[in-house]
């Protein structure tokens, strides 16, 4: 259902945006924003389960939670770019908006995948339109540079991620995945070595390290509102097929993968922090920053138990709101400065102050400081880590956090301390407005009441076991 949905929408995007006028076009941002909406309440109201196709594509809790973190990111940033100027965007409205719902549609079937042949096909279906929209402004040299760097990594992902899952094929004989987990009773080399290539393929997708090198030009060169959704919901994608491929029905011989997995973490969450420190653009000190969280996120992966899934669940729910609205604030300030460098922040809180406390509580979160969402989401996958018995990860991560709470409060530092260099308030158009209290509100929300969604998440994640 909620696919034929989604791909009812696209039609009712498509039809209207192609006969109509250019004022037609202009309200195609609203009709989107307002049939992701109806899809969210949708997705809440109706939990069917079941299995079609032979098993290849199920409907399951943690199938129907990653849908509804697609559909929540994305209509976050379909209202947050409705707020974008130019008779270049209004004229390609329809391009930008049918891209995404496509895109959006790749992950919802992605989310459900269980079968090696659709799994690489809803990767593709998700992967492609985001090429396109990181270059959407063609006459930007830069946009079509981070465009083309992102094409050809992500070639090279998918490339590896089909040499990967031919050797699971081969090994095996079959294409359903619960067929390939059985089969690490007795595991091959050439199987472990498949399941490793498809490890470095969704590496390349979720942003680890080391496959992280498209990320900070990608994000600085796009525009912010795709960045900011670029940045969480194809990478929940990402860790909805690690929990298909590596968790799901693996029980104690999902073991086998901890020592990978822990490797990938710590160096992610490492490079990620250190690289952000001498980054002197707000874009990409959030595009570093996000590598480090995606190691954390990692962390709760290598604890293999349903308690390791949840938190990570939960983290990923933390993330579209604080990143996202991290942002979306950049947007703000770009649009007033005329620039993404982070002294363009220099006192947002004499000019701005509830645009600065807004962008405060992002960072807080982001940096895991008591009682925001973040340090929840932080903690758990800690927790996590350290049931499992991986002191050694913690401490790692642990410390890595202080570290991350140094460049975040730089951006502070100049939002609080230093002096505005124009006493002009920052204007913010009333969608992006709409998007950063729903945002800020969450943040809060979560951090002081997290139980209610750990409970959601456990309930998805337990069946995996």
């Amino acid at each position: 259902m909620p696919e034929l949905a989604l791909a009812g929408l696209t039609l009712v995007v498509f039809l209207p945006g192609l006969f109509g006028g250019p004022e037609r076009r202009r309200a195609i941002g609203v009709v989107t924003a307002a049939g992701l909406a109806g899809l969210f309440g949708l997705s809440l109201l109706v939990d069917a389960r079941g299995a079609l196709f032979d098993g290849a594509f199920v409907a399951d809790g943690l199938a129907r939670f990653f849908k509804q973190v697609f559909v929540l990111a994305t209509l976050l940033g379909v209202v947050g770019g409705l707020s974008l100027p130019g008779p270049a965007r209004d004229r390609r409205a329809l391009e930008y908006h049918l891209l995404l719902l496509a895109s959006l549609l790749g992950m919802m079937v992605l989310a459900s995948a269980r079968e090696l042949v659709l799994l690489f096909v809803a990767f593709e279906l998700m992967s492609i339109p985001l090429y396109v929209l990181a270059g959407f402004a063609k006459r930007d040299e830069l946009a079509v540079e981070a465009a083309l760097k992102f094409f050809l990594v992500g070639s090279l992902s998918t490339a590896i991620l089909a040499y990967g899952l031919s050797f699971l094929y081969g090994v095996t004989g079959t294409t359903a995945l619960p067929d390939i987990v059985r089969a690490l009773d007795r595991p091959d080399p050439l199987l472990v070595l498949g399941f490793l290539l498809v490890l470095a393929g969704l590496g390349f997708k979720i942003a680890a390290f080391p496959f992280h090198m498209w990320v900070p030009d990608t994000y600085e060169a796009a525009s912010t509102p795709f960045v900011a959704w670029l940045s969480v919901a194809p990478k929940a994608a990402g860790f909805a097929v690690i929990f298909r491929v590596f968790v799901e029905g693996a029980g104690d011989r999902g073991a086998v993968w901890v020592p990978y997995a822990a490797t990938l973490a710590v160096v992610t969450i490492v490079a990620g922090n250190l690289m952000a420190l001498a980054q002197t653009n707000i874009k990409r000190l959030l595009a570093y920053s996000g590598i480090a969280h995606i190691g954390y996120m990692l962390l709760g992966i290598t604890a293999v138990s349903p308690f390791g899934v949840a938190v990570v669940l939960f983290y990923l729910v933390a993330y579209v709101f604080s990143n996202m609205g991290a942002f979306l604030v950049v947007e703000a300030v770009a649009h007033a400065e005329g620039s993404t460098a982070i002294r363009s922040f220099q006192g947002l809180a004499q000019r701005s102050p509830v645009l600065a406390l807004a962008m405060l509580l992002f960072l807080l979160s982001l940096g895991g400081i008591p009682f925001v969402a973040g340090f929840w989401a932080k903690l758990y996958v800690f927790w996590a880590a350290a049931q499992a018995g991986l002191y050694g990860l913690v401490l790692v991560g642990a410390v890595l956090t202080v570290v991350a709470l140094f460049y975040y409060l730089l951006v502070a530092k100049q939002m609080y301390i230093d002096p505005p260099r124009t006493p002009t308030p920052v204007r913010v158009p009333g969608a992006l407005t709409l998007v950063l209290v729903v945002s800020a509100l969450a943040v809060v929300l979560l951090g002081l009441y997290p139980g209610p969604l750990v409970d959601v998440a456990l309930r998805a994640a337990a069946p995996l076991f």
